[in-house]
């Protein structure tokens, strides 16, 4: 696998959204690190969610440590990637609502959105090989289907959105990111989902 300049550029404005432009630059030893996942496959989204998963917990320190590098989520990273194997590994017989209990009302009680979330997982739980002819296929089907359910949390969420969307638009402006750029969407719409998500409790982990 080889990252594209977008999916370098994506991990860089990450970097500097979650440390507030402090650390957007990557040195050396970071660029080494990407080296390495790139020559282990790991895909890009796998390591931005690992990235959130380092700085969630470091925000809830009470003395985090100054210094972070890239290598410091390498644990996250190598999670992550066990995680995905082990939704593939699960196979369709997957238990589908699992998860959606700790989802907070009134979307928990919402029967589409239930059923929007069990239709997402089992498309995650029957993805096909990279080499099968109908992963490409297999792929999209599984990203409009988490949109769907997207679109009903936020749907869900009303007025409040926009307060998530101001906030938001404010970190990604101060992380140095080109409103309407490639990167821009990319991190909106991954940040976006995750302040959806978080407002719900919605389980989104690895995905």
């Amino acid at each position: 696998m080889t990252y594209t300049r977008e999916e370098k550029d994506w991990l860089e404005r990450e970097w500097a959204f979650r440390a507030w432009g402090r650390a957007g630059l990557l040195s050396t030893d970071d660029y080494r690190q990407v080296l390495a996942w790139e020559a282990g496959d790991v895909p890009m989204d796998l390591v931005v969610s690992a990235l959130n998963a380092f700085f969630d917990r470091r925000e809830k320190r009470e003395k985090p440590r100054t210094f972070v590098a890239l290598k410091h989520i390498d644990r996250d990273v190598a999670k992550a990637v066990k995680l995905r194997e082990a939704v593939v590994r699960a196979g369709p017989e997957l238990a589908a609502g699992k998860g959606w209990i700790q989802v907070k009302a009134p979307l928990k009680d919402d029967p589409a959105a239930k059923a929007a979330f069990e239709a997402w997982q089992r498309l995650r739980a029957a993805v096909p090989s990279p080499e099968s002819a109908g992963y490409l296929a297999h792929h999209d089907q599984e990203r409009e289907a988490r949109a769907a359910l997207l679109a009903l949390a936020e749907a869900a969420l009303g007025p409040a959105a926009e307060a998530l969307r101001t906030d938001l638009r404010q970190r990604l402006e101060a992380s140095d990111m080109k409103a309407g750029s490639l990167v821009w969407k990319r991190a909106w719409n991954h940040h976006w989902a995750r302040l959806v998500a978080a407002a719900w409790d919605l389980p989104l982990e690895g995905a």
